[in-house]
């Protein structure tokens, strides 16, 4: 199941919406470009202090999702500052893994993929 979730991530990140805009202007689907970027600092914090072992895994894909989406200016620092808002708001939670932990990091496996499907299907070409 993970492996499925983990794949859908990774193919938004490769072959998510891409397409020539003017520098700056904001796309339809940047409400959700952001909230998975949210998600991804969510997972990059929970999953490291729950001991997957999955290192930058998430920052990984952030990363990769900002190089298949090629922001810039405004656009850029709106998803950073969501993966950021992620990472600490759960920083500020969370000390170690606990059981609401590990239903918080289902919940946003599965939040995160179901935007990703969703903007698939919807943008991709």
């Amino acid at each position: 199941m993970l492996k499925r979730i983990f794949a859908v991530f990774l193919m938004l990140a490769v072959a998510g919406p891409v397409s020539v805009r003017a520098q700056d202007a904001a796309a339809p689907f940047d409400g959700d470009l952001q909230r998975l970027a949210e998600i991804l600092g969510t997972l990059h914090y929970l999953r490291g202090i729950c001991g997957t072992n999955e290192g930058q895994k998430w920052r990984s894909e952030m990363q990769a999702l900002i190089d298949a989406e090629t922001p810039s200016g405004e656009r850029r620092s709106r998803m950073i500052a969501s993966f950021n808002r992620g990472y600490n708001g759960f920083q500020q939670t969370y000390r170690t893994c606990t059981p609401a932990a590990n239903v918080a990091i289902r919940r946003y496996l599965e939040e995160g993929s179901k935007i990703s499907r969703d903007l698939t299907a919807r943008y991709a070409n």
